[in-house]
């Protein structure tokens, strides 16, 4: 590292605290993570930017004080592993998730160092103690996810057998009599986050999620997502079915288990972040139509499909009157060209709340 005097990093300092107070930074980091995360995008905007800014705020501070992390720091970081390990993100999705929002947010730095003159040199000086700084902190991420993951299913016979179940063929024949469900049967899969408090005869964390299998439909108030009934030889595609119900449970803030044929074309669209970018560029000059009217004109058109299209009922949810969630369903239909009883109404106004968060 080059030898800096005291002036000079005191302006890196201040450069990396501008950077960091800019409002429109973390709302496009967020965006981003979960544009190229997957595993992430199902978690809560304000939970990505909580840990986001906390991160940022711990790197400014070893920064100006151009130490690494303090124990206060690394224990920190080990609760958002544990939490992560719980929430089923995989290290690797958690690993990419920092990666993305590192990027963005020196790439900022570099815009604001040539803007104001900061020396590139010296902006560099600051990414290697950054750097420096984040492989203790990745190292301590890493070890809490671990340790949460390997203590976190005390059912490892199980486990075992809903993998062979998952392969198909002769294993998956031989793991249905071994688990004792009926042969010839129909069964019916559910995929839960680790944490989901519900025990059934066979269930175990599988690749960082909670999965069952079970000869009845089971029965829970917890978010889990469901399908079936399947053939035995039926179980892989299953539980990737009840995986996609899971995910879009979350998705639209339903609770309990939610059966994939009830939520099927909602699951279609929103496994495809591609197509919601292209939606939202094809809307993108009626949503500055409607200004700051536009996250209320949403959630009308989710209230008033969400409730089979009754606007009493819908005005009820919302706190409004009929006529409100009426006239702003109108206003969508007006400014959009888009029916508002069709699925790309509901995927627009998702992406659009989506977005503001």
């Amino acid at each position: 590292m080059s030898v800096m005097t005291a002036d000079g990093w005191t302006a890196v300092v201040d450069l990396i605290e501008r950077v960091m107070v800019d409002e429109d930074l973390l709302p496009s980091v967020v965006s981003g993570v979960r544009a190229n995360v997957r595993e992430v995008a199902v978690l809560p905007p304000s939970d990505i930017a909580g840990h986001t800014r906390a991160l940022l705020t711990a790197a400014t501070r070893a920064l100006a004080a151009r130490r690494g992390p303090t124990e206060a720091e690394l224990s920190f970081v080990a609760e958002l592993g544990v939490t992560r390990a719980r929430q089923g993100v995989p290290i690797e999705a958690v690993l990419g998730a920092i990666h993305v929002a590192e990027r963005a947010i020196w790439a900022r730095a570099r815009e604001v160092a040539r803007a104001e003159g900061v020396d590139a040199d010296r902006l560099l000086d600051a990414r290697e103690l950054y750097d420096d700084w984040a492989d203790a902190v990745r190292s301590r991420l890493i070890t809490a996810h671990r340790t949460t993951k390997a203590t976190a299913d005390p059912r490892p016979r199980d486990a075992a057998i809903l993998r062979r179940l998952m392969q198909g063929g002769s294993s998956a024949a031989l793991a249905v009599a071994e688990a004792g469900l009926p042969a010839n049967g129909r069964l019916w899969v559910l995929v839960a986050r680790p944490g989901f408090d519900e025990r059934y005869p066979l269930c175990a964390i599988v690749d960082d999620l909670f999965v069952a299998v079970s000869a009845r439909m089971p029965t829970a108030r917890a978010t889990a997502g469901l399908a079936g009934p399947a053939e035995p030889d039926q179980l892989a595609p299953a539980r990737n079915l009840a995986l996609a119900a899971l995910t879009t449970a979350e998705s639209t803030g339903r609770t309990g288990i939610v059966h994939i044929a009830d939520v099927a074309w909602q699951a279609a669209l929103t496994d495809r972040t591609d197509l919601a970018g292209a939606l939202l560029d094809r809307h993108q000059r009626a949503r500055a139509t409607l200004g700051p009217n536009a996250e209320p004109v949403a959630r009308a058109v989710l209230a008033w499909l969400d409730s089979d299209r009754d606007v009493t009922a819908a005005g009820a949810s919302l706190f409004v009157h009929p006529n409100t969630v009426r006239n702003r369903v109108r206003r969508f239909a007006e400014v959009t060209g888009v029916d508002p009883a069709g699925p790309n109404a509901w995927w627009l106004c998702r992406t659009w709340l989506r977005e503001a968060t």
